[in-house]
């Protein structure tokens, strides 16, 4: 009866790989999106931006205008 010879160092890295492979699943459930939704948030948030900067170009455009007339 021979016993099966094992080396620590090999069992201790294959258990913190296993432990972590554990906890990136939960963090998956948890936190991840689908690639739908990533796609429309980004969609959404373009479109925001595009809407912000186009306010902005507008008022800029008419404030520096009453500028240069003298008012």
């Amino acid at each position: 009866m021979s016993a099966d010879i094992i080396n620590l160092r090999q069992m201790r890295k294959r258990k913190a790989r296993d432990e972590k492979a554990k906890k990136a699943d939960s963090n998956r459930v948890e936190f991840g999106r689908s690639k739908h939704e990533k796609l429309l948030s980004e969609k959404l948030s373009e479109q925001q931006k595009k809407r912000l900067d186009e306010s902005k170009l507008q008022s800029n455009s008419n404030h520096t205008s009453a500028e240069n007339r003298g008012d």
